[in-house]
């Protein structure tokens, strides 16, 4: 009997901590701009969510469709009750006529991908050189200088293009260099006459990328061989490495990696300012093939997180270290979050909450 109750406590135990979960709740998925003159410029709005769950609920990254959309979210954790929210901003230069562009929500909660829409109409403006091609490096103009890539999947690849306008009086020779290697570039024609438009076109190679999940990098475009490496000639590439788990077979379902882990969150307690602490945070693999664990994606400069890529077999457990250097931290209470990318098809992203204080 007191076998019986005791395993009807565990249970009860376990229900309870798998209802543990935040719930993201949005007022509207979807806004309506109606008809935006080009000359305005930006156009911004709001997306308010609150956390209805029982759980901190952290939004750990939000992917808008095409590089005309900036989204900015609130990043801190929002504990159940409180209120959080993604704001869009659209592009319209360049851009005239009707426009859908979706931006996904990616967070710990039950719905982990949740896909917000803006939609609307560009009145356009009558068009200059300037105006068609807002960007300026010296004699080139050109449409964008973020070639924005979105979700790759892994093994693939994707193209980019950004059309350009030589409006100088001389032929121009564009030339991108501090090329990543999963980068290459065409520039159509190589030459431009005056006031001749082209084509720079971008192939983003993910077979060429050991990272996995965000990918950011700067290149430098480089006119007649004349090097300027400043934020004028800066530009911009941005992708998303991802694992297409949608075309396993059911077989390599069942074989699939289970990650298993004592709780999401990591809690140092009080810590001391100018003092360090460590906490070593469990990963079991309950799936029958090897478990990758792809990245850990920290950008917290306090934190240190090691190794950032592992594999654990089948019925194995191993340890992530998580290092905290209170060095200079005002007091308080602090909330942070890091993200693990995995390739558990049912946990490809597992967000950890990191809590403690600091004291003097």
């Amino acid at each position: 009997m007191k076998k019986y109750s005791l395993l009807l406590l565990a249970t009860a135990f376990t229900l309870a901590s798998f209802a543990q979960k935040a719930v993201i709740t949005f007022e509207t998925k979807t806004y309506e701009f109606g008809k935006i003159a080009e000359e305005d410029g930006n156009a911004t709005y709001v997306f308010k969510f609150s956390n209805t769950g029982n759980a901190p609920l952290v939004v750990n990254r939000v992917q808008a469709s095409c590089g005309c959309t900036t989204p900015t979210w609130t990043k801190e954790p929002i504990e159940p009750g409180k209120s959080g929210s993604v704001t869009v901003t659209y592009n319209p230069v360049g851009r005239p006529g009707m426009f859908t562009k979706t931006i996904t929500v990616y967070s710990n909660a039950s719905e982990e991908q949740v896909v917000l829409i803006i939609k609307g109409e560009v009145i356009p403006k009558s068009q200059t050189g300037s105006s068609a091609y807002p960007v300026i490096m010296g004699d080139l103009r050109l449409k964008s200088k973020v070639v924005q890539v979105n979700n790759v999947e892994k093994g693939k690849s994707m193209n980019r293009v950004i059309e350009i306008q030589n409006a100088g009086k001389t032929d121009l020779k564009p030339v991108l260099e501090n090329l990543p290697a999963y980068i290459s570039v065409s520039v159509q024609p190589e030459v431009l006459k005056p006031n001749q438009t082209g084509n720079i076109t971008f192939t983003f190679n993910s077979k060429n990328t050991n990272q996995w999940g965000p990918v950011t990098d700067e290149i430098y475009m480089v006119l007649n061989n004349q090097r300027k490496y400043s934020d004028e000639f800066q530009m911009r590439v941005i992708g998303n490495v991802v694992e297409d788990f949608s075309k396993l077979t059911l077989d390599q379902k069942q074989k699939a990696p289970i990650l298993e882990t004592k709780g999401r969150t990591i809690d140092f307690g009080v810590v001391k300012q100018n003092s360090k602490k460590s906490f070593k945070f469990n990963l079991t693999n309950k799936g029958i093939n090897a478990l990758e664990i792809r990245r850990v994606i920290n950008n917290n400069s306090e934190l240190k997180v090691f190794p950032v890529k592992m594999s654990v077999k089948s019925g194995k457990t191993q340890a992530l270290a998580v290092d905290l250097n209170a060095r200079l931290l005002p007091e308080g209470d602090y909330k942070k979050s890091i993200t693990i990318q995995t390739n558990d098809p049912d946990n490809s992203f597992v967000i950890i909450v990191i809590n403690w204080k600091v004291q003097k």
